[in-house]
């Protein structure tokens, strides 16, 4: 007897596992009220610069230095997250603001904006896994943990730009200061100065990103590794004791860049054969055995500069996003600068290249037709509180 074939038929979970539908009540974003242009379609660079013109001074469009070069094209200033959001601040007449980045960016603009300026994220799936790596419930939890510790009292918060509004928020609440990658340095020993910290036993609680804490702790301020400890959020009491909370300088929140995490010590031994003479450059949000082995570490903005004020022939590896280093790359090449991308495998930063050249047409088209799409708003608590933290940042010496 031959056996007939069943009739199965696929569950909804099954199509979903299998990359052929959508659960759109979990996914943030992924579909926009109304249609995107096709990727292909020839006159999207027409039909930005169209929409933009429409626009006039109404629009300011903010474009990250991670994003695609299609999209650099149309913005008005280039930069890190908190120099667009400054920028964005500078520029009060302009009602709407298109920022070109990820999620906690657009954020920290609507918080250093006005009321009656709007920031549109072209998509709102653009988000950071450094920033989401940390919710408002852990660090509440964390806090909680060494409230028990009895270490609360003498730890300051200091919070990475790249965190969302409810962890800055935090921040501010508990009398922290956010930080960039290019004053983090500053920002840790204003935290040390504080009268919590005075009494030597003085603590900081980094979020998100354990890398740059530990490098500018250890790399640039003299600690030890020892003198750092590693907060898992995933474990009870974060996978540590009441004493290492206790003997600990530096509580680093377990967060990282999955761009700059990648780099290894595996990566600057391999350039370093392969491009004899080559120099170093990397990011302090990489590893600390990868910042240790590189010749030079900064931030974005610094490696930018580096590579400017570099000599014609210098040969130089870099370890950030790659559609920063191919620009670099395609900027310096008639000046005889070789410059490489750090590891052999690419690396694009998937969540800022989600705003691609059609999301922007859809949300340029979409706010010259006079509807406002993508918005993102902070609430006005956390958004007080948030402030706090990022004005204590700007005064920093």
């Amino acid at each position: 007897m031959t056996a007939q074939p069943l009739d199965v038929q696929p569950t909804p979970l099954a199509l979903l596992l299998l990359g052929r539908e959508s659960d759109t009540g979990s996914e943030r974003g992924v579909d926009c009220p109304g249609d995107l242009p096709a990727p292909s379609d020839p006159d999207l660079v027409e039909r930005a610069r169209a929409a933009k013109a429409k626009l006039g001074e109404r629009v300011f469009v903010l474009g990250h230095h991670y994003q695609r070069d299609e999209v650099i094209e149309f913005a008005d200033v280039t930069g890190d997250s908190f120099k667009l959001a400054r920028d964005a601040a500078a520029r009060p007449e302009a009602e709407y603001i298109v920022f070109c980045g990820v999620h906690f960016m657009a954020e920290s603009a609507d918080i250093l904006t006005s009321a009656e300026q709007q920031v549109v994220l072209p998509d709102l799936a653009a988000g950071c896994s450094m920033a989401d790596m940390a919710t408002a419930e852990q660090v509440a939890e964390c806090w909680d943990v060494l409230t028990e510790a009895g270490v609360a009292d003498v730890t300051v918060p200091v919070s990475y730009m790249n965190s969302s509004a409810d962890i800055k928020a935090f921040t501010g609440r508990h009398g922290g200061t956010i930080c960039t990658s290019s004053n983090a340095r500053r920002a840790l020993e204003w935290a040390f100065g504080q009268e919590t910290a005075g009494a030597g036993d003085g603590k900081v609680l980094f979020l998100p990103d354990q890398h740059l804490g530990r490098n500018t702790a250890v790399r640039d301020m003299g600690m030890s590794l020892e003198d750092c400890v590693v907060y898992n959020p995933h474990k009870p009491n974060g996978g540590l004791t009441a004493q290492q909370l206790r003997d600990a300088k530096m509580i680093l929140w377990r967060g990282h860049c999955s761009v700059h995490g990648r780099f290894s010590l595996d990566s600057v031994r391999e350039v370093r054969d392969r491009v004899p003479g080559v120099n170093v450059l990397v990011h302090p949000e990489c590893k600390h055995e990868v910042v240790a082995a590189a010749d030079y570490v900064g931030s974005t903005e610094y490696i930018i500069r580096t590579l400017e004020e570099a000599p014609a022939g210098s040969k130089w590896a870099v370890g950030t996003e790659l559609n920063l280093v191919r620009r670099l790359a395609n900027r310096h090449a008639d000046e005889g600068k070789e410059i490489v991308f750090l590891d052999r495998t690419v690396c694009f930063c998937s969540t800022m290249n989600r705003i691609d050249l059609p999301h922007l047409v859809w949300a340029l088209e979409s706010l010259a037709d006079g509807r406002l799409v993508n918005r993102i708003q902070v609430d006005d608590e956390t958004e007080k509180f948030a402030k706090l933290a990022l004005e204590r940042m700007l005064a920093l010496p």
